[in-house]
């Protein structure tokens, strides 16, 4: 059987190439026309059919003529043809679609159409607009074939615009709603509610919307982001409640809800938080931040997901609530039923040794740490006793470990060179901090040496200097002493940063 490969090359012009190894063959199609069939009437759409067709036809080019008519383009196979029409962007496939029946049929594959991305831009251009409605038609027209959709939503900017996205959403999910019984992740990010652009009843009315949706679906999703909502409680646990509705019970297996909440609600001491999330049986990821943690929902989790529950990913911001106490036998008693959980924890600003100390308890098996200060500096807070006394209790389980902090009061080298040396597991490190250039010397060496077994190694050597050039010359010259471990096991990225 001969083999195919197929080349794609997509350029300003959306040139194509389709090669066969066995003969040698390559065929082209060109097209620069930039209006959209879709917006054409029907007679404009079949002459534009019938002129695309026979323009295509003129530029084919075979340069093995032996076989005409096993080497002719319909016999392209489906797979390829198909493979193609993934590589096109929407208008690109409308008007391939026009070449034959064949293509046309390849446009209408269930397999283009399960994945959808649609990005309301928050100062839309008249490009823009163009391009969600776009997205929207295709979307309406081949949405018996959509299981995974995206909406975007960078920044919304004013209350009009809230409301536009808000009408334009409960269009598209009223129609999702009545015509899909296929999808299985759902993810709608940064809605931030807790902005002044939403007016009360555009929100209350797209939340409303929301929940209705969730409701229809939730027999079939798997999958629901709803990252950076900043809903009220209260509507916080319809929506999630909306996904148990028909059945009391919800088997979703992946939730984020992080940043769901809006700021400073104690959800952790709400009951009805707790009612909703009992009703969630199969989880296998869950993404939330510390301010909804306590142990009547680590018990939760450990009677209701111990059997599928994989991971844990919490996210502690120091304007959330964080100092409320959580006791570690919990944290045992989850880990214990669960053998698979593993949590990651992502921390910005919670800086503090006390205030660390309160969460990273010693029974939590920490797969991943981030420390992250984002450059504020505090002369009230030290890294050391962090590295020294807190993050060595994971040296067993730790894989990952990322360090963003910039007071320049303190040097850390060997405090931090001894805890990796400590985390047997560790493959992930990224430190953005003052070190000293030599710092990476000794950890090189050490890893040359199998004493750690790093595979990524991220540093961002801060310095007080305006000049560097010193600092880079010297990683160089550690570069090509370990150039061939570097090239051959590692992925590796230092550099310095002048913080003046």
């Amino acid at each position: 059987m001969e083999q195919l490969i197929l080349l794609i090359t997509l350029n300003r012009d959306c040139t194509l190439i389709y090669g066969r190894v066995l003969p040698q063959v390559k065929l082209r199609f060109r097209h620069k026309n930039l209006f959209d069939p879709d917006t054409l009437s029907t007679a404009a759409k079949k002459g534009l059919a019938q002129h695309t067709k026979e323009k295509w036809k003129t530029v084919f080019s075979m340069e093995d003529d032996s076989e005409p008519e096993q080497n002719s383009f319909a016999n392209l196979p489906d797979v390829c043809l198909r493979h193609v029409f993934h590589c096109l962007d929407d208008r690109d496939r409308s008007r391939a679609a026009l070449v034959c029946k064949k293509w046309n049929w390849a446009m209408h594959s269930g397999s283009l159409w399960k994945r959808r991305t649609i990005t309301f831009y928050s100062r839309p251009s008249r490009a823009h607009t163009l391009e969600i409605q776009s997205a929207l038609w295709y979307v309406r027209k081949f949405s018996k074939y959509l299981e995974h959709l995206e909406i975007k939503l960078p920044n919304p900017y004013n209350a009009a615009f809230a409301q536009k996205f808000q009408m334009t959403m409960r269009g598209l999910l009223s129609h999702l709603g009545k015509c899909n019984s296929r999808l299985v992740s759902l993810s709608i990010k940064y809605l931030q509610f807790d902005h002044s652009i939403w007016k009360n009843v555009t929100k209350t009315w797209f939340i409303k919307k929301l929940a209705t949706f969730l409701k229809r679906m939730s027999k079939h999703l798997d999958s629901v982001n709803l990252k950076g909502a900043r809903v009220t409680l209260e509507d916080g646990c319809a929506l999630l409640d909306s996904l148990s509705c028909l059945t009391g019970k919800s088997f979703i297996s992946e939730i984020n809800i992080e940043d769901f909440f809006s700021l400073h609600l104690p959800v952790y001491s709400s009951t009805l938080f707790h009612q909703t999330m009992s009703k969630f049986h199969s989880l296998v990821i869950l993404t939330f931040n510390y301010s909804c943690i306590c142990d009547e929902l680590l018990d939760i989790l450990r009677e209701h997901c111990a059997h599928s529950l994989c991971t844990l990913n919490i996210k502690c911001h120091f304007r959330e609530p964080h100092r409320h106490m959580v006791w570690g036998t919990s944290w045992a008693k989850l880990a214990k039923s669960a053998p698979k959980l593993m949590v990651n924890f992502f921390f910005e600003r919670v800086m503090k040794h006390d205030h660390l100390a309160r969460i990273l308890l010693a029974e939590i098996p920490v797969r991943s740490i981030s420390l992250r200060s984002c450059y504020f500096s505090d002369p009230d807070w030290t890294v050391r006793p962090t590295l020294t006394n807190l993050l060595p209790a994971y040296s067993h389980v730790l894989q990952k470990l990322t360090l963003e902090f910039n007071n320049d009061h303190e040097l850390l080298d060997n405090e931090l060179l001894q805890l990796v040396l400590s985390c047997k597991r560790l493959l992930f490190l990224k430190v953005w901090a003052f070190l000293s250039v030599t710092f990476m010397e000794r950890l090189l060496q050490h890893r040359a040496e199998g004493r750690c077994i790093l595979t990524t190694i991220e540093v961002r050597i801060y310095t007080a200097q305006r000049e560097t050039s010193e600092e880079d010359q010297l990683l160089c010259t550690i570069y090509r002493k370990f150039q061939h471990l570097i090239d051959s096991e590692l992925y590796y990225s230092v550099i310095t940063w002048s913080m003046v």
